[in-house]
């Protein structure tokens, strides 16, 4: 939940910006692109293209991971598990066409966004029915693709009983779904041809879904057999892997990275705890060479085990830490809320409708915190975790080498401290909130200000501005009751693209009140329009009236900005 202050750190609440742009062709932005992967889940087609135009590109992303995209049971309920229940290799599904699935990876490549897919590759589905390409199943052992001797129903016919038994749960049903009979070559050989034809189409890699129900080796055979990517570099594989009983994830290894379970789990008990607990994060979790992190996923968020985006502000302070500490290939989850964990993403006719943030949606990865620590994640590279410091209860900060700095505030009061940075003396910019502060070091320590539940991250390369931008100062006379703090917002991402949510916060104090205060960047040379906002929380946010305000920025130097009073 946001905390009323006169601070940036409702900004880090911000469920993200609705974006109005048309799905035309994408043009790479030139912002280098990493290796942190946007999981944009059950989006449809249509809608992770335009986000990999419009946000992960000029973010700093480097690959989308998408839904599985084979046809599958169209549940008469509308759940979200029915894409999980494959009814047949083609690609119309409920995101949208084999065609609209082509665009998208052309539209990602082109802004220079790698796309990795869902592989359902262990079972079919149990349930019969039609799926959302018109496909009918009667048995659930007669789907197009397969014969009945290619499951393991004559070996066994049932769930899996005894999860300590690594045959049962790698030869016997999970969740009554057909277990694929793995040890024929034949039935290896259609798996890789269901996903030699996504490559061919141009996706880049897989995220093998219950992969430790298939034998290790087998599963090998499959990823062998896949053909190279159509930039000629081979497909990227990760597994899930569900940790607690056998197989080892190490014994997938040879084939893939493993998704790591206990890093979300670790991340869930500080955060719901006390943080100073991360100096010894990296004990227990799986090597960083062979894994990959995340901090939620589709069904963690829904049985419990991981934060969710119902955690506020202590679950995207936790993909913060994730962004700023050295481990691993690094994931953030965007997906739709709900009130039944059973639920479909928002449909019509049960097919995935466009994403809309902020309303069904929650857009992290379009959190302006977030952005800004795949920018600060990029930038310091493999410099190793430094300067660790724990001043009190739930604060820490540490430097990434000399290549960037970080703290973090996961206590309900602002925290003032003095931190040794490790980072040269300058100015650099907070990009927390997209440098609508600053942080001066000065023989390697800066007097850092962080509210509650937010944070302040700075590196090598984030001085006052970028190049492009101008500075930009702002002042308004605005009378407001207590618990109300006023913003400014506009046309630009750097005043939140009209996303309240991602306004830039002013200030205010007893000697200067009812003036408030702030400052930020914004892009040269370019039209501005812009309002100034209150906003409280629980409260309907409370606009200007009148028509927008209008500015144009120059080409260097600072713009000021005196808003008069707040427009009633």
């Amino acid at each position: 939940m946001r905390t009323a202050a006169l601070s940036a750190v409702a900004v880090l609440c911000a469920t993200g910006l609705v974006t109005t742009s048309a799905n035309t062709a994408a043009a790479d932005t030139g912002v280098p692109n990493g290796d942190v992967i946007a999981n944009l889940w059950s989006w449809n087609w249509r809608s992770v293209a335009r986000e990999c135009t419009d946000h992960l590109d000029p973010a700093g992303y480097g690959a989308v991971w998408v839904a599985p995209p084979a046809e599958s049971l169209k549940h008469p309920s509308g759940v979200w598990w029915d894409v999980y229940q494959p009814y047949s290799y083609k690609l119309n599904s409920r995101f949208g066409t084999r065609a609209e699935f082509a665009s998208m990876i052309g539209t990602c490549h082109a802004a220079g966004i790698k796309v990795y897919t869902d592989a359902v590759v262990n079972h079919t589905a149990a349930q019969t029915g039609t799926g959302y390409d018109g496909t009918v199943l009667g048995d659930k052992y007669d789907p197009p693709m397969y014969d009945r001797g290619e499951y393991n129903v004559d070996v066994c016919d049932r769930d899996i009983a005894n999860w300590s038994d690594l045959w049962e749960v790698q030869h016997c049903e999970l969740l009554d779904l057909p277990d694929l009979d793995t040890s024929d070559p034949g039935v290896r050989g259609k798996l890789a041809g269901y996903l030699n034809s996504q490559l061919a189409l141009g996706v880049d890699g897989f995220r093998v879904d219950a992969a430790k129900h298939i034998p290790a080796a087998q599963l090998a055979d499959v990823v062998a057999r896949l053909n190279n990517t159509t930039s000629g570099a081979r497909p990227y594989v990760f597994h899930e892997v569900f940790p607690g009983q056998p197989p080892s994830p190490g014994d997938y290894y040879g084939s893939g990275d493993v998704l790591d379970f206990t890093y979300g789990d670790k991340l869930k008990s500080a955060f719901r705890g006390d943080i100073t607990s991360l100096s010894s994060f990296g004990q227990g979790l799986l090597p960083a060479a062979n894994s990959v992190s995340f901090v939620t996923n589709h069904d963690t968020e829904r049985d419990g085990r991981h934060l969710t985006y119902k955690d506020g502000a202590t679950a995207v302070l936790a993909n913060v830490f994730q962004l700023a500490y050295k481990h691993t290939t690094p994931t953030v989850y965007a997906g739709f809320e709900y009130s039944d964990p059973q639920g479909a993403p928002p449909n019509s006719g049960g097919f995935v409708t466009d994403t809309n943030c902020g309303n069904g949606w929650y857009c992290l990865n379009r959190d302006r915190a977030v952005t800004g620590m795949v920018a600060f994640h990029n930038a310091v590279g493999a410099a190793a975790v430094a300067n660790w410091q724990s001043p009190r209860s739930n604060v820490i900060g540490f430097s990434r080498g000399s290549a960037g700095f970080v703290a973090i505030n996961n206590s309900g009061g602002a925290y003032t401290g003095s931190f040794a940075t490790g980072m040269p003396d300058g100015s650099y910019c907070n990009v927390i909130t997209a440098c609508a502060n600053q942080v001066t070091v000065s023989g390697g320590r800066a007097t850092v200000p962080v509210p509650a539940k937010s944070a302040v991250a700075f590196h090598i390369g984030g001085g006052t501005q970028n190049p492009g931008q101008v500075s930009a100062s702002y002042t308004v006379q605005a009378e407001t009751a207590f618990g109300q703090n006023v913003f400014v917002v506009g046309n630009v991402p750097e005043l939140g693209s009209w996303n309240p949510a991602n306004a830039v916060p002013l200030t205010t104090n007893s000697s200067t009140y009812p003036r408030w205060d702030g400052a930020g960047v914004l892009p040269a040379n370019t039209n501005i329009e812009y309002k100034f906002v209150i906003r409280q929380d629980g409260q309907p946010v409370l606009w200007e009236t009148g028509a927008n305000r209008t500015m144009r920025t120059g080409s260097s130097g600072t713009v000021t900005v005196d808003g008069g009073w707040f427009r009633r």
